[in-house]
């Protein structure tokens, strides 16, 4: 096999184009191997393939810097950058990462994860080098899916006034998770239907030397009026406006003609911007089918393409879905706003119903949230839904257009907590901080799904900003054919009464606190178990008569410790002139590397063994203190 003698980008470039092929085709291989073990980013990294061989022929990596947008399409890379033999470990605990990770390999010059970066940091790289009068390349890989996030388009604006050399390559393959959406969106799609070319005077030219015996003077003519004419016969203006060279659209699978380019690009002073067509699937059938479900893939069987489906309760996204559905049902001003992820958020069967009423605004999450403010403004209650590590993108939205004018605008924020494979960069573990630092925010957290139901419904009839934050997966398997809910604002409840301690699991966390009070039931430990039910505002009464029977406390989060749920106890408990004796449960201030969730869960202590092994270290110290204090 020819990847068995790929070790590093060099040993491309003494390949034939026969044995490029050859190994296209082998790495395809390769990737579908082990994500239909591992799960994964599977159609983004099938079609990526020969751009990839490509870039990495033309450019030397590590000295060229690298940075591929959003890094779910980086397994080509991290392939022939010398982690072939890893591959089989990827989004695994302690194994090689599905994105960029600089502390992993020199080949990863940037880390990321999120969407839309890539031309800002390559061209903050672009001026460090020449800062200090380096000599080296920057390419930035971006998809036509992360060109509709805003943060793009300002990085080409800055990159063209700057004149800095920097190479973006749009991989455009027409699809990011949802199908693409907007105004970019269209463009990119004329430029694909228009001949490859590569300047707008060599386009020009090719026109107008057509015209028989008048052709060539006609030509030197249109030159001294090309600014006016340009805009009529030119695809890519838009980016030429930028301040870029505009290259394309050419194949992403012609090796001839991507390594000429890229190499044109190299050589060539100034930002470049290269249009690539790729297809996502390439290769795999089942991929190209089906798009979004291979986007990013739990395990599956190879021959068929059919998705390893556990036995399992319905998931959260999929209650919340119901949910909303049923609620725009009962309420016509309800609308449903999200950011390319109508399918990730459960959405589907709201917008078949209300097409009208679903709108889905690409990678544009702080668009997403300020659009959302207009509406409740006018009238509507729209219900925006983000997972919650997006989410952070659009801070400033949240305090400034919704927040501020408390407008009801409800967040219902999925993957909250540990979401496993993908690691760090999407683990939503920092909205119950960030979110409970704004005024006028209710904040709740569901302990099952059928509670999720009702909290849907519930912050549809609040005049006032509202976030619900939900974790990925599975529900506990509770019916959510019956209302038993009624919500007051800022009010929990008691499920296990004790005299011992009061143990407070804020969402998620509800179950495993009554099976860790179970465990120390065994051991005579009568605990007190409450669910929150809210961040913000905190059941204050609930809360006084805990401190009241001078019990100790401890708290239960799928979230930092930093600002959290338990600090949010602390503080009202101190307003109210306690001092009581808290042990607050969480994940600790550093980034929460990737894996399965119940393996991270288990090692850093939000498991139901841990948590009772860990408070019955704790508690009797704390009934010692007691004693005294009686």
């Amino acid at each position: 096999m020819l990847l068995e003698k790929i070790h590093a980008p060099a040993d491309l470039r003494i390949l034939s184009r026969r044995e490029l092929i050859q190994l296209s085709q082998e790495i395809r291989e390769r990737i579908i191997q082990v994500v239909s073990r591992n799960g994964g980013h599977l159609a983004s990294n099938l079609g990526i393939v020969e751009l990839t061989l490509a870039i990495h022929r033309v450019f030397d990596s590590p000295r060229d810097r690298i940075i591929f947008d959003v890094g779910h399409q980086c397994y080509v890379h991290k392939i022939v950058t010398g982690r072939n033999e890893q591959f089989p470990s990827i989004r695994t605990l302690g194994g090689i990462s599905g994105f960029p990770k600089a502390d992993e390999s020199p080949h990863d010059a940037f880390d990321t994860g999120h969407s839309s970066t890539s031309i800002s940091a390559a061209l903050g790289l672009a001026l460090a080098r020449d800062h200090f009068n380096l000599g080296n390349k920057v390419v930035a890989v971006i998809g036509d899916g992360a060109m509709t996030g805003g943060m793009a388009f300002e990085a080409l604006n800055h990159a063209g006034q700057k004149r800095s050399e920097l190479i973006v390559i749009l991989n455009d393959n027409e699809m990011s998770i949802s199908p693409n959406v907007g105004a970019m969106s269209h463009y990119l799609h004329k430029l694909r239907l228009e001949p490859s070319f590569f300047t707008p005077k060599e386009y020009l030219e090719f026109v107008v030397k057509q015209i028989p015996g008048i052709g060539s003077r006609l030509f030197n003519l249109l030159l001294r009026l090309e600014g006016t004419l340009k805009y009529l016969l030119t695809p890519g203006m838009l980016f030429e406006e930028f301040g870029f060279k505009y290259l394309g659209p050419i194949s992403g699978y012609d090796f001839e003609l991507m390594e000429r380019t890229l190499t044109y690009a190299r050589d060539r002073k100034g930002p470049v911007l290269i249009h690539v067509l790729t297809e996502k699937g390439r290769g795999y059938r089942p991929a190209k089918e089906h798009l979004p479900l291979f986007h990013g893939v739990g395990p599956f069987e190879i021959t068929t393409g059919k998705i390893k489906i556990k036995n399992e309760p319905p998931s959260y996204t999929s209650v919340f879905g119901q949910a909303i559905l049923e609620l725009g049902r009962r309420d016509s001003r309800v609308v449903a706003v999200t950011a390319a992820m109508k399918e990730g958020t459960g959405l589907n069967a709201f917008a078949a119903e209300f097409p009208n009423r679903f709108f889905d605004v690409g990678i544009a999450e702080p668009h997403a949230v300020a659009l959302a403010a207009g509406m409740a403004k006018g009238g509507l209650r729209p219900v925006v839904a983000i997972y919650s590590t997006f989410l952070q993108r659009a801070y400033d939205q949240i305090i400034h257009d919704v927040a501020l004018t408390k407008l009801p605008v409800v967040f219902c924020l999925d993957r909250a907590g540990l979401v496993g494979e993908d690691g760090p960069t999407h683990h939503g573990v920092f909205d119950i901080a960030f979110l409970r630092a704004v005024p006028n925010m209710v904040v709740m957290a569901p302990k099952n799904e059928e509670e999720l139901r009702e909290m849907v419904f519930f912050a549809g009839t609040l005049d006032r900003p509202v976030a619900i934050r939900f974790p990925r997966g599975a529900g506990v398997g509770v019916s959510t054919d019956a209302t038993r809910y009624s919500f007051a604002v800022g009010r929990g409840e008691i499920c296990l009464d004790g005299n011992d301690l009061s143990i407070w699991g804020l969402g998620s966390m509800l179950y495993p606190a009554l099976k860790a009070a179970q465990d120390l039931a065994f051991h005579g430990i009568r605990a007190q178990v409450v669910n929150p039910r809210f961040v913000k505002p905190l059941d204050r009464t609930l809360l006084e008569r805990t401190l009241k029977r001078n019990m100790p406390i401890v708290t239960i989060e799928e979230g930092v410790l930093a600002g959290g749920f338990g600090a949010a106890l602390l503080e009202m408990a101190n307003e109210m002139g306690y001092t009581p004796k808290v042990l607050r449960i969480g994940l600790p201030d550093s980034f929460i590397p990737q894996g399965k969730p119940a393996e991270l869960r288990a090692i850093f202590g939000l498991d139901p063994d841990s948590i009772a092994s860990r408070i019955r270290e704790w508690i009797p110290e704390q009934r010692a203190i007691r004693r005294v204090a009686f």
